[in-house]
């Protein structure tokens, strides 16, 4: 059975920290996601690891959410083998400190929310010098764009060649509206960059709840797989808001299924062993 380390796995601790981007969102507004939820949802399902990864906390909390988190890896029983924070490259002030102590906090790589912001705030000279000095730590940042920014993406990324970028949801496409271009031409520019990776993680979103199926993301999984190759993608759950879209077993179903079809060798690195070199966990197992 092919095992997974899951590197996108959030948590709604509402008494801990502010997530209002839910509020509009049924089955997410007002409820929390714990470990424990996690835990349960996932047990027995061939999960070996996690790798935390921030929410898109309230803006005053982002420090708060991996300072928690942190203490949740600790827990013997987490599986949280890695962390990724938030951060603010948009500006200088603190942000060389908020490195430092995220490097105290053992956090492997850091993300902001751009699909939110306005397109031109990562083309900013102070935004790109923060994101290389990210790769000169040697920490990843993941790149969260709509379809449709994905121009904004490669830009950035080809200004922070020295980073390991890792490009999330497979960049977003319009699975439901069935658009496969320009998306497609997008994602084979980005991938020429080898710095570039993407994660295979929350898919089944993009999708209507009529065709949210295997067969419905299949052209847009092989796409990202012959686009990066098998050494350049990682995998995902985005739980918890994969259970707004079948839930995560499902989610693990559809990706076994989707990997199934490759070799062994090339499966197992989609599903753990690019994660284990990109974040530099011990091997599962």
């Amino acid at each position: 059975m092919i095992e997974f380390i899951d590197t996108h796995q959030h948590f709604i601790y509402r008494d801990a920290v502010g997530h209002s981007w839910t509020d509009n969102m049924p089955g997410l507004a007002g409820e929390s996601f714990f470990l424990e939820d996690y835990l349960a949802a996932t047990d027995g399902a061939g999960i070996a690891s996690t790798v935390f990864m921030e929410t898109g906390v309230d803006d005053e909390d982002f420090r708060t959410e991996i300072r928690f988190a942190a203490e949740l890896k600790k827990r013997p029983d987490s599986g949280i083998a890695a962390m990724i924070a938030s951060c603010r490259p948009e500006r200088d002030e603190g942000f060389s400190e908020w490195l430092d102590e995220c490097h105290d906090l053992d956090v492997a790589g850091f993300r902001r929310v751009l699909h939110l912001a306005d397109d031109g705030l990562s083309a900013t000279e102070t935004f790109r010098r923060n994101i290389r000095s990210i790769g000169k730590r040697g920490k990843t940042f993941d790149m969260c764009f709509l379809a449709r920014q994905l121009p904004v993406a490669i830009e950035l990324a080809e200004s922070c060649r020295n980073t390991v970028l890792i490009l999330d949801h497979c960049g977003v496409p319009d699975i439901a509206g069935g658009a496969l271009d320009p998306w497609r031409d997008h994602i084979r520019t980005i991938s020429e960059m080898p710095h570039v990776h993407c994660k295979l993680a929350g898919v089944l979103g993009f999708c209507s709840l009529e065709s949210s199926s295997l067969e419905t993301v299949a052209p847009y999984v092989d796409h990202v797989i012959e686009m990066f190759g098998t050494d350049r993608v990682i995998w995902g759950s985005d739980w918890p808001v994969v259970e707004l879209c079948g839930g995560i077993r499902n989610w693990i179903d559809v990706s076994r299924r989707l990997l199934s079809r490759l070799s062994g060798d090339e499966a197992d690195a989609i599903a753990r062993g690019n994660a284990e070199r990109l974040f530099g966990l011990e091997p599962a197992g």
